[in-house]
Protein backbone atom coordinates (compact mmCIF):
# COMPACT_ATOMS: atom_id res chain seq x y z
CA UNK A 1 0.00 0.00 0.00
CA UNK A 2 0.98 3.67 0.30
CA UNK A 3 3.01 4.96 3.29
CA UNK A 4 5.42 7.05 4.35
CA UNK A 5 8.54 6.62 6.50
CA UNK A 6 9.91 9.05 8.87
CA UNK A 7 12.66 7.26 11.75
CA UNK A 8 11.12 7.54 15.11
CA UNK A 9 11.59 10.54 17.67
CA UNK A 10 11.82 12.00 19.76
CA UNK A 11 14.94 13.73 18.51
CA UNK A 12 17.08 16.80 19.84
CA UNK A 13 19.03 19.03 18.08
CA UNK A 14 21.69 21.34 19.55
CA UNK A 15 20.69 25.08 19.10
CA UNK A 16 22.21 26.66 16.29
CA UNK A 17 23.19 23.06 14.50
CA UNK A 18 21.56 21.54 11.01
CA UNK A 19 18.61 19.58 11.59
CA UNK A 20 17.93 16.98 9.26
CA UNK A 21 14.16 14.78 9.13
CA UNK A 22 13.98 11.95 6.83
CA UNK A 23 11.18 10.76 4.85
CA UNK A 24 10.98 7.79 2.51
CA UNK A 25 7.55 6.88 0.78
CA UNK A 26 5.95 3.81 -0.90
CA UNK A 27 3.20 5.05 -3.36
CA UNK A 28 1.49 3.62 -6.36
CA UNK A 29 0.73 7.09 -7.90
CA UNK A 30 2.43 8.15 -10.73
CA UNK A 31 2.89 11.83 -10.10
CA UNK A 32 2.98 12.00 -5.73
CA UNK A 33 3.10 14.93 -3.95
CA UNK A 34 4.81 15.04 -0.39
CA UNK A 35 4.06 17.77 2.58
CA UNK A 36 5.61 18.30 5.54
CA UNK A 37 3.25 19.79 8.36
CA UNK A 38 4.47 21.28 11.41
CA UNK A 39 2.46 21.57 15.27
CA UNK A 40 3.43 23.36 17.49
CA UNK A 41 2.62 22.53 21.08
CA UNK A 42 -1.01 23.46 21.72
CA UNK A 43 -1.68 24.55 17.87
CA UNK A 44 -3.43 22.92 15.24
CA UNK A 45 -1.08 21.03 12.13
CA UNK A 46 0.10 24.11 9.48
CA UNK A 47 1.52 23.30 6.74
CA UNK A 48 5.56 24.14 5.96
CA UNK A 49 6.69 22.76 3.00
CA UNK A 50 5.29 20.75 -0.16
CA UNK A 51 6.88 18.73 -2.96
CA UNK A 52 4.50 19.05 -6.47
CA UNK A 53 7.54 19.05 -8.55
CA UNK A 54 10.61 16.14 -8.74
CA UNK A 55 14.14 17.39 -8.05
CA UNK A 56 13.08 20.61 -7.15
CA UNK A 57 13.98 22.41 -4.06
CA UNK A 58 11.36 23.83 -1.89
CA UNK A 59 12.11 26.70 0.66
CA UNK A 60 9.91 28.36 3.55
CA UNK A 61 11.35 30.14 6.34
CA UNK A 62 14.36 28.74 6.67
CA UNK A 63 13.24 24.88 6.17
CA UNK A 64 13.78 23.23 2.72
CA UNK A 65 13.30 19.85 1.14
CA UNK A 66 13.52 18.18 -2.34
CA UNK A 67 11.11 15.47 -3.49
CA UNK A 68 13.58 12.86 -4.70
CA UNK A 69 11.73 10.45 -6.71
CA UNK A 70 14.43 8.30 -7.77
CA UNK A 71 15.21 7.61 -3.77
CA UNK A 72 11.32 8.70 -3.18
CA UNK A 73 12.16 10.80 -0.21
CA UNK A 74 11.61 14.33 0.85
CA UNK A 75 14.26 14.90 3.40
CA UNK A 76 13.27 18.20 5.49
CA UNK A 77 16.16 20.28 6.85
CA UNK A 78 16.93 23.54 8.57
CA UNK A 79 20.07 24.98 9.08
CA UNK A 80 20.31 27.11 12.69
CA UNK A 81 17.64 25.63 14.56
CA UNK A 82 16.07 27.48 17.05
CA UNK A 83 14.30 26.38 20.65
CA UNK A 84 10.96 27.56 18.96
CA UNK A 85 11.32 25.11 15.71
CA UNK A 86 10.68 22.32 18.73
CA UNK A 87 7.52 20.93 17.38
CA UNK A 88 5.98 17.78 15.98
CA UNK A 89 6.80 16.93 12.36
CA UNK A 90 4.53 15.43 9.96
CA UNK A 91 5.75 14.00 6.30
CA UNK A 92 2.40 13.19 4.18
CA UNK A 93 1.97 11.60 1.12
CA UNK A 94 -1.21 12.51 -1.24
CA UNK A 95 -1.98 11.93 -5.36
CA UNK A 96 -2.17 14.61 -7.44
CA UNK A 97 -4.70 17.69 -6.21
CA UNK A 98 -7.47 17.58 -8.74
CA UNK A 99 -9.99 20.18 -9.97
CA UNK A 100 -13.71 20.28 -9.05
CA UNK A 101 -16.07 21.37 -11.86
CA UNK A 102 -16.43 24.46 -9.51
CA UNK A 103 -12.93 24.73 -9.32
CA UNK A 104 -12.65 23.83 -5.55
CA UNK A 105 -9.89 21.44 -4.59
CA UNK A 106 -10.02 18.16 -4.19
CA UNK A 107 -8.99 16.80 -1.44
CA UNK A 108 -6.42 13.87 -1.71
CA UNK A 109 -6.44 10.63 0.79
CA UNK A 110 -3.48 11.69 2.83
CA UNK A 111 -1.17 9.17 4.63
CA UNK A 112 1.17 10.40 7.77
CA UNK A 113 4.17 9.55 9.68
CA UNK A 114 5.53 11.55 12.45
CA UNK A 115 8.66 13.31 13.52
CA UNK A 116 9.09 14.63 17.03
CA UNK A 117 12.27 16.75 17.70
CA UNK A 118 13.13 18.99 20.37
CA UNK A 119 16.40 21.48 20.32
CA UNK A 120 17.66 22.85 23.20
Amino acid sequence: GDSVNQTEGPVTVSEGALMTLSCTYQTTYSNPYLYWYVQHLNKAPQLLLKGLTADKKVEHEGFQATLVKSDRSFHLQKWAVQASDSAVYYCALSDTVTQGCRGAEHKPRVQMGLWLWAAL
